[in-house]
């Protein structure tokens, strides 16, 4: 999808501060996400990729530094108010509730999340077109679902809300070869759609081949920033993201 210099900004952060505890973990970190832009975030493990999306959501507040969201301030704002302003977020690792079946998750995600979807929103019906497969699997308990049919489950339920910022948390963590390439045509489908998405990623010549443009993290801070296809072929950020 083509995107310009002069794109509206959806989130922004400048000069951003995080702590835990005495531990400073972001430093000064700067990023912006464009309207319809696919954006990663990509560094190894430590860099503060998933400190930074803690922070934009308010779970980590920053010290220091502004999170804006369409122009608005969020940085001290709650976790439920930024959810509101259009923010989902999709963790790492298997967060469903195992007991319930996957209709039942997604009927839990349809109630409480579309009480705040706008009316011309992402429908159920709308979701399962984009993941079929949640249809074939609607009485198998969560629990039960493998690696990547969780993480599509996960997904959907975050798109029942109908956000405008999707931020992914190492979406590819644990998944087969396989499921990373659905993955990653389920990404170029929400792009289409338009969506916003940050993407936290330790792959990342997966992440750089279903994004518009990326930032390369070391130890809080950013070190590069440059279009998905500058940073594949740069030699200096695949040494530094220890890509071969």
């Amino acid at each position: 999808m083509p995107h310009t210099t002069t794109m509206a900004t959806m989130l922004e952060l400048t000069d951003v501060d995080t702590y835990y505890g005495a531990s400073h973990i972001l430093q000064g970190l700067s990023l912006k996400v464009g309207a319809g832009e696919a954006v990663a975030l990509l560094g190894r493990n430590g860099a503060g990729k998933t400190t930074t999306m803690r922070s934009v959501l308010g779970l980590t507040p920053p010290k220091r530094g502004s999170i804006l969201m369409d122009g608005t301030e969020i940085a001290r704002a709650k976790t439920h108010r930024i959810a509101r302003q259009g923010v989902a977020f999709v963790a790492s690792g298997r967060r469903v509730f195992g007991g319930l079946t996957v209709a039942q998750n997604l009927e839990l995600a349809a109630r409480t999340l579309g009480k705040r979807a706008a009316a011309d929103g992402r429908t159920l019906e709308d979701v399962l077109t984009v993941f079929p497969k949640l249809r074939e699997l609607a009485d198998r308990r969560a629990g039960f679902l493998s690696g990547g049919e969780q993480q599509m489950l996960k997904l959907a339920r975050a798109l029942l809300g109908n956000p405008r910022l999707l931020l992914l948390d190492e979406p590819t963590e644990g998944l087969s070869p396989a499921v990373v390439s659905d993955l990653g045509r389920w990404l170029d489908r929400l792009r289409e759609q338009g969506l916003s998405i940050l993407l936290t990623e330790q792959n990342a010549l997966f992440a750089l081949a279903h994004v518009d443009r990326g930032y390369v993290m070391l130890k809080g801070r950013i070190t590069h920033e440059a279009s998905a296809e500058e940073l594949r072929s740069s030699e200096e950020v695949r040494a530094a993201l220890g890509v071969g």
